[in-house]
Formats: C-alpha cells, structure tokens, sequence
C-alpha cells in the first residue's frame, strides 16, 4: 500500500453517496474510560487507557446532511480519490469558527481497505492549510473515547488533548478533543 496513488481535492454533492457507502467502521481493543471526582472546591476529571474485555466494533457517526452542509466553499470538505481508479477513498469535514479562530473536523474518515496508506495524514495536512488560510489560530478534532485508533492517529501527528463532553454525541457517547495550534 505504500505506493498507493491518491489526490486529494474539494468534494462535490457527487461524491455524497461514495463518501456514504465508505466502511465507517473501527475495531478498537481499548478505551480511554473517564472517571470523574468531586472534590471539596471542584471536579477532577481522569481518562486512562483501558483494555476492553474483548475487541469492539464500533461506527463514526456519519451524516448525509453534515456532508452537505459542508459544501458551500466556507466550509471544508476534501475527498481522496484513487488516481488510477477515480472512487472515493476517504474524506474529511471541518467547520470554522471564526469567533474563536478555531476549525474543528467532525469527520475523518478512510475506507477500511485504504487504510495505512497515508490518506487520512494527508487529508489532515491540507485541513491544515484550509484553516490557516481562513485565519484560524488552532485545529481541533472530535473523538469518541471507544476509538482509540482515532486518538492514537491524532496524537501520533502532533494534537494533543484539550477537552471533553460527556455527551456529546446523539448516542450520548463521550467525545474528547484534540487540538493543535496552526503556525
């Protein structure tokens, strides 16, 4: 897979259903479990790295109308397509906030045979020159605490953990935050 040849480019409303037809699943044999401590003047929050009694199989949450919404060019939407064989490998979304100069990515996602090639770092790279030209100051990312790939793969490419909402997804599942500032 290392030679495999991909482009990356602004996705279209054509590439809605190849994005959607992606295996959006993720195996992961560890979790980062989060505790929580009340203390005399506050809170203490604690995530540690668990193992999982047995391997999960779990879904991004994915969404035809959040790729949508991201369409119009102020928002960020990048496909990976094969060049010798033009399908969607992968895609990427990401919202500005231009309050906060932040530009936070919802999703990331690779198909499950393209994976390891190098497409979900590049998608993440060009996010990052999509940012800093429209001015933001940080990327964020949000992450389920079952995906721990994910958390690995972010942590592995330099964002380090900023934060948490214990729920933040519709199923309620805990989302953390990694966050990197743009240079």
């Amino acid at each position: 897979m290392a030679d495999f040849k991909f482009v990356i480019r602004d996705g279209l409303s054509s590439d809605i259903d190849m994005c959607l037809a992606l295996d959006h699943s993720f195996k992961s044999d560890y979790v980062w479990k989060m505790s929580v401590q009340t203390l005399n003047e506050g809170y203490q929050a604690t995530f540690r790295k668990e193992r999982l009694p047995r391997q999960s199989i779990a879904y991004h949450e994915y969404d035809e109308m959040r790729l949508r919404l991201a369409l119009p060019s102020e928002m960020c939407y990048l496909v990976a397509i094969g060049k010798d064989e033009p399908v969607v490998l992968g895609y990427l979304t990401m919202r500005p906030d231009p309050i906060h100069k932040i530009a936070m990515v919802q999703d990331i996602i690779v198909g499950q045979e393209f994976r390891h090639a190098g497409i979900g770092s590049r998608l993440l790279s060009i996010a990052r020159q999509w940012a800093s030209k429209r001015g933001a100051k940080q990327i964020m990312v949000e992450v389920p605490t079952i995906n721990y790939s994910a958390i690995k793969f972010f942590q592995n490419r330099g964002l380090v953990f900023c934060g948490f909402n214990d729920q933040y997804f519709r199923n309620h599942d805990i989302s953390v935050f990694f966050g990197q500032a743009i240079h």
